[in-house]
């Protein structure tokens, strides 16, 4: 550009810019299809590549899942691979779609080849049309590969699930004979895993020594130091929680169970993230080998099952507190019970801790299977046990006393599980007993801390229940909130204890029943980022993010209109209705472009909304016009302002000051503090009077009467004097007596004067009055009222009638002369 400028006049130049569309489109537009050419070229390639690069990864991806047909952990790897590539192919057809939609509306401008016997076209339109063509079957081609493929994956990724299917029922249904051979092939090889184990911990002691003490000592010092540090966090923070109060005898059925779920919540999850990191640091630091690892990992397992269970079972049973307990137990039955789940967790977890050992090991299988089968036996005798002890409370409700059994059928079916336990591990379903067991445990354990914690959110959400909390007593206090506040937090503090017990042990029941890790990773990234509901693609992700961005407008506009109206217009002392008009301008503006942008970071597309705008134009058609009348006279009156807030108007029978005025209706406050609320539509169609619109100068009216008596000059001399010596009463313009005219019973003027807020022009009439009523009474001036002489006309008949009825016959009689027709009543 800067070597055209050098050469050509500024008239040449000021010509090429106005010719530049036109050479564009002729000589110059070949450069532009080049580069345009280039980019699709690039495209396809591209795509192309990525096809060739996906179908090799999902050969390789196929031989690995032939290779690891029984490994479960890696299936879950190939699985989520296969998934990704599926989701890259849908990605290459997406990217391809606008390119071929261009192509495709091109051939249909430039419409089909001319027939035999038309008018040849030119050969440029038939090279082009010939190009385009091939560039459609390549798209095509492209496209149908990346679907083939994709196809082809989803078949794989189906393929993976039933092979895992099978590998697990495979696993819990897997027979073995148990014999006396097996039992002693298996202690020879207990003897040799002893001897192994011991050296294997031995050569990792001495590694550690020689070659790890610093990294191992800082591992250790940095997760003691993490667990002080969580410990006093948690104390610090959730104590109230998770104490009981020894004193209280008779606690709340709210307290009890709160108390019971976070006394096993928390301080589990804080011996989880402690273990975690724990793990974590020793790994980082090398200090874990590859044959100690896992052995390390179980153990940590170990330590963490034991406490969860034995934190849930002394919530519960409360051993020591029977005010605080949850079932109806007798100390001993409590005791007993407790005891014997936390030893059944004891023995479930040492069997997964050999089994690590002896997988690290590589023991053989028989090793493995008896160890699994002495636990699953020990758990079901315990079982057993449990079913004929008597820890039901006593029909005295003392807890001290000795119990009850169990009902009937509960103790039969504790028989039923524990003889089911031996059964199947004796005659060699191992793996299902094994499964059993874990399931009985584990699972128990987490379904019965998530029934505490439904029913400690139930208890805290019910009417009224929530402000007898330490946080609802805390919360009350620190933002004095109302009754009403406090029970819908209450609400909300249920609804987020029902979504934190079962965002917890969901995940952990399925982890217990096979599913790995990853499986529910993949399941939590489908959810919140595709959901197909028929064609629809719903991401929950998309939603909440739209939300976000939605409320993040909401506020930046609040703020904006907070700024403007407080620091920029009120100091450049703008008028109030001025500043309450841009405030709401802007504050509708601000919310459509949030509402906008949410809706797209949401991933809804704007044109699709085209079909609910023409349902909302044919309701509009049929009964939404005096909304949308409503609607366009408010941003009428808003941009007019005929009227502002504050202003006195009067429309009909309705007058007051303006208090709001929004898009639909405005608010109008009378002098007797009622809101009426007039449609917009009825303040543009209608005569509206506005007091203050300009200015709120204002004339008031006094009439005043007096007799006929009085001198009308001198009147008026008093009516002056008296409104020029009010302070009220404006010199400019000056106030005015009128002599309206001649009244029934009295002389009428009329003071007019004039008051600089009209707002204010009640007191001031309401002086003038006194002080009128003051003077006149001082001058001698009479104010009359009205009053009224009614003659009673009666006719000689009537009066004769009368009058022969209402006197004596002695009474003498009126001769005609001495008759009176007109009777003055006052």
């Amino acid at each position: 550009m800067f070597h055209i400028r050098r050469h050509l006049s500024p008239w040449a130049i000021a010509a090429l810019l106005v010719l530049a569309p036109v050479l564009l489109s002729g000589s110059g537009g070949q450069v532009l299809a080049q580069d345009n050419l280039l980019q699709r070229d690039d495209v396809m390639g591209n795509a192309a590549t990525k096809i060739e690069e996906t179908q090799a990864r999902l050969d390789n991806l196929e031989a690995q899942v032939e290779a690891k047909k029984t490994d479960d952990s890696a299936l879950v790897d190939i699985k989520a691979q296969v998934d990704n590539l599926s989701h890259d192919l849908l990605q290459i057809s997406v990217q391809l779609r606008p390119r071929l939609n261009d192509v495709t509306t091109r051939l249909t401008q430039l419409g089909d080849a001319p027939k035999e016997g038309q008018p040849a076209e030119a050969p440029e339109i038939t090279e082009e049309r010939n190009k385009l063509n091939g560039e459609r079957l390549q798209i095509n081609t492209l496209t149908g590969q990346a679907e083939d493929l994709s196809i082809r994956g989803t078949n794989l990724s189906n393929a993976i699930t039933d092979i895992r299917r099978r590998l697990f029922a495979d696993q819990l249904f897997e027979h073995t004979e148990i014999s006396g051979e097996v039992f002693d092939d298996a202690l020879n090889s207990f003897s040799n895993e002893v001897s192994r184990f011991g050296r294997t911990i031995s050569s990792w002691y001495s590694f550690i020594w020689k070659f790890k003490r610093v990294p191992f000592g800082m591992a250790v010092m940095l997760s003691l130091s993490l667990a002080l540090v969580m410990v006093y966090v948690e104390y610090r923070l959730f104590g109230s929680l998770i104490k009981r109060d020894p004193g209280n005898k008779d606690p709340a059925y709210m307290s009890r169970f709160s108390v019971a779920f976070w006394s096993t919540i928390l301080p589990a999850m804080a011996l989880g993230a402690f273990l975690g990191a724990s793990f974590f640091f020793l790994d980082t630091f090398n200090v874990l080998r590859s044959d100690i690892s896992p052995i390390a990992s179980a153990l940590f397992g170990l330590a963490g099952l034991v406490f969860f269970v034995s934190m849930l079972a002394r919530a519960v049973l409360a051993p020591k507190a029977p005010s605080w307990r949850l079932v109806r137990l007798s100390n001993k039955g409590a005791r007993d019970i407790n005891i014997a789940v936390v030893v059944m967790a004891v023995v479930n977890g040492f069997d997964y801790v050999l089994g690590a050992i002896s997988e690290t090991l590589s023991s053989p299988v028989v090793l493995t299977v008896m160890k699994s089968l002495v636990s699953s036996v020990i758990v079901g005798i315990i079982i057993f046990v449990v079913s004929f002890l008597r820890p039901v409370l006593s029909d005295s409700h003392d807890p001290a006393e000795r119990g009850k059994p169990w009902p009937k059928a509960f103790a039969v079916l504790l028989r039923l599980i524990g003889f089911g336990l031996v059964f199947a591990s004796v005659i060699g379903y191992v793996g299902l007993a094994r499964f059993l067991a874990t399931q009985i445990i584990l699972t128990g354990a987490v379904i019965a801390t998530m029934y505490i914690g439904i029913l400690s959110g139930k208890a805290i959400s019910a009417p009224n229940r929530f402000g007898e909390t330490l946080v609802g007593k805390y919360l009350e206090k620190r933002f004095s909130l109302s009754a009403i506040a406090l029970d819908q937090a209450g609400m909300v503090a249920g609804l987020l204890i029902y979504a934190f017990a079962l965002t917890i042990g969901i995940p952990l029941i399925l982890i217990s029943w096979g599913f790995q890790p990853k499986d529910l990773q993949l399941w939590f990234y489908n959810i919140f980022t595709e959901i197909h509901v028929g064609t629809i693609r719903i991401s929950l992700v998309g939603i909440l993010g739209g939300i976000l961005l939605f409320s993040i407008g909401l506020v930046v506009t609040r703020w904006f209109q907070k700024w403007l109206d407080g620091s920029v217009m009120a100091r450049s002392q703008v008028d109030a209705g001025v500043r309450n008009s841009v405030k709401t301008g802007i504050g509708y503006l601000g919310t459509g472009i949030a509402g906008l942008i949410g809706i797209s970071a949401a991933g809804i597309d704007l044109s699709s909304l085209a079909l609910v705008a023409g349902a909302l134009s044919l309701g509009i058609g049929f009964g939404l016009q005096n909304i949308v009348s409503n609607f366009v006279s408010g941003l009428i009156l808003l941009v007019e302002r005929p009227f502002k807030v504050g202003d006195w108007v009067a429309t009909g029978t309705t007058e007051g000051f303006v208090r709001r005025i929004s898009v639909r209706a405005t608010e109008i406050e009378t002098f007797q503090r009622q809101s009426i609320i007039v449609p917009n539509s009825e303040l543009i169609n209608s005569p509206v009077g506005n007091w203050t619109h300009r200015n709120k100068l204002g004339r008031i009216e006094i009439p005043v009467g007096v007799s006929y008596d009085n001198d009308p000059r001198r009147v008026m001399e008093l009516l002056l004097e008296i409104a020029n010596a009010h302070p009220g009463v404006l010199r400019n313009p000056e106030p005015v007596v009128m002599f309206n005219g001649f009244g029934a019973s009295s002389l009428d003027f009329e003071l007019r004067g004039f008051v600089a807020d009209v707002l204010g022009g009640l007191p001031v009439k309401n002086d003038l009055r006194v002080t009128i009523f003051e003077r006149f009474k001082v001058e001698g001036i009479q104010i009359p009222y009205p009053h009224q002489d009614v003659r009673l006309h009666i006719g000689r008949e009537e009066a004769k009638a009368g009058l022969g009825r209402g006197r004596n016959k002695t009474e003498p009689r009126n001769t005609p002369d001495q008759e009176d027709e007109d009777k003055i009543l006052p």
